[in-house]
């Protein structure tokens, strides 16, 4: 197997990694704010003041994520939200992700803080718009 070629789909790959994370990532918000595609079950409602704040980032930053516009600190907010929502609602029921149901919340995390250093990928609006460029010229 040439690696190499591998490399060169990097960036491709990396830009799909954003977007479907965002898609998938979109059906919380919703399910929090609007019960679709079903309601989220154990979320009281109405809805405590976290879990509105953590639907709004959801369905904000979601599709800003999914377009690729503002990628690096839309995705340290969704880090930092996946970070608490492990820590206050999963760690509750013991440490270990696959005993508390935290896998997606830390896996949401860890992608989002990966997503803070690798940038949206070529396929995105930051590189259309020259965000992106612009940040890269700022780290030389």
């Amino acid at each position: 197997m040439n690696f190499s070629t591998l490399e060169t789909w990097a960036p491709r790959v990396l830009s799909v990694l954003r977007i479907v994370t965002a898609l998938v990532f979109l059906e919380h918000g919703l399910m929090k704010l609007i019960g679709f595609p079903a309601p989220q079950p154990g979320v009281p409602h109405p809805l405590p003041l976290l879990l509105q704040v953590a639907a709004l980032l959801e369905t904000i930053g979601t599709p800003l994520l999914f377009v690729g516009l503002f990628t690096r600190p839309v995705a340290f907010l969704l880090s930092g939200e996946m970070a608490i929502a492990y820590w206050t609602v999963h760690a509750q029921h013991g440490l270990y992700p696959v005993l508390n149901m935290g896998e997606p919340a830390v896996l949401y995390c860890l992608i989002y803080f990966f997503l803070v250093f690798a940038g949206p990928g070529p396929w995105s609006l930051d590189v259309i718009l020259g965000i992106e460029r612009a940040h890269k010229a700022a780290e030389q």
